[in-house]
């Protein structure tokens, strides 16, 4: 069985992230979706928060897909999973170099595990969540970038905690 793993924060899923789980999905026996935190970044979600959100959100989707949280090293997390395989999106020229030198790096740590990366559908290559929280905080219109239930986990939370800074 080949299993791929495709890592992130999903804080919140995006359409890109589930174009490029749609599309993992099809190359691999078994997909672990693997939700960490990254410390440089400030999550709008917790760890369980976004699990549960992932999990509705591919729930559809055909294959064999997993949900799992993790906070090591991602070639100790893809080890300990089993895979042979690490799925990445590119969107633009400044993810590419990024993941060049993530995926330099990791095939240093464990030259098993192959790095595949997926070019993001052209409509979804400027989507990032960052921009989408942004844009949410600020009043914006997310809903070409998430799901609707994604919309309104985002509508609840910046209500929640006061964080809408609208005109």
């Amino acid at each position: 069985m080949r299993t791929g793993i495709y890592p992130g924060t999903f804080d919140p899923i995006t359409l890109g992230h589930m174009d490029i789980i749609r599309r993992g999905a099809k190359l691999v026996d078994r997909l672990v979706i693997g939700v960490t935190t990254n410390p440089s970044k400030s999550p709008m979600f917790s760890v369980e928060e976004r699990l549960a959100m992932v999990r509705r959100e591919v729930a559809a989707i055909p294959g064999t897909i997993d949900v799992v949280a993790f906070d090591a090293l991602l070639m100790t997390f893809a080890e300990r999973q089993g895979a042979s395989v690490i799925i990445r999106g590119l969107r633009a020229v400044a993810d590419f170099e990024y993941e060049y030198q993530m995926a330099g790096m990791n095939q240093q740590l464990n030259n098993r595990i192959e790095t595949v990366f997926l070019m993001a559908d052209v409509a979804l290559q400027p989507i990032a969540s960052r921009l989408v929280k942004e844009i949410a905080v600020y009043g914006g219109d997310i809903h070409r970038f998430v799901t609707p239930d994604v919309n309104a986990d985002v509508q609840a939370r910046i209500a929640d905690a006061g964080l809408g800074r609208g005109v």
